[in-house]
């Protein structure tokens, strides 16, 4: 059923940078970064970020959730706890490039926390 949530999970193999050994790796890092977003399960994305060795400025551009940035899926999910720590781990201005403020503002989610702390950490 969470497969079919995730519908559209789309990386880049070298995720910004960080290479993963397998397309497999970087697919599975992918589809559990979707999964721990739409539970809102910060524990288990801290540890599968360290097992992996990335960082979410690392991957942030590259994955897609849904057709959806993972600010963006976080705050359709309702998913404010990861959405705050997604903020905290990115830097102001890619927040500012992501237009997820934006998005937020025109998708009826401006009044989310997740949009509160983008709005704080990037100065909008």
């Amino acid at each position: 059923m969470k497969t079919a949530l995730i519908s559209t999970v789309a990386i880049a193999l070298a995720l910004g940078g960080v290479a993963l050994s397998k397309p497999a790796q970087a697919n599975e890092l992918a589809l559990s970064m979707c999964t721990y977003v739409q539970g809102d399960d910060t524990i288990r994305m801290r540890k599968k970020l360290r097992d992996s060795r990335v960082r979410i400025r690392d991957i942030y551009g590259s994955i897609q959730c849904n057709g959806q940035s993972l600010l963006q899926f976080a705050m359709s999910n309702g998913s404010n706890d990861i959405g705050e720590f997604v903020v905290r781990s990115l830097a102001p201005q890619d927040l500012t490039a992501s237009g997820d403020y934006e998005w937020a503002q025109s998708n009826g989610h401006a009044g989310s926390p997740i949009a509160a702390a983008i709005k704080e950490r990037a100065g909008l």
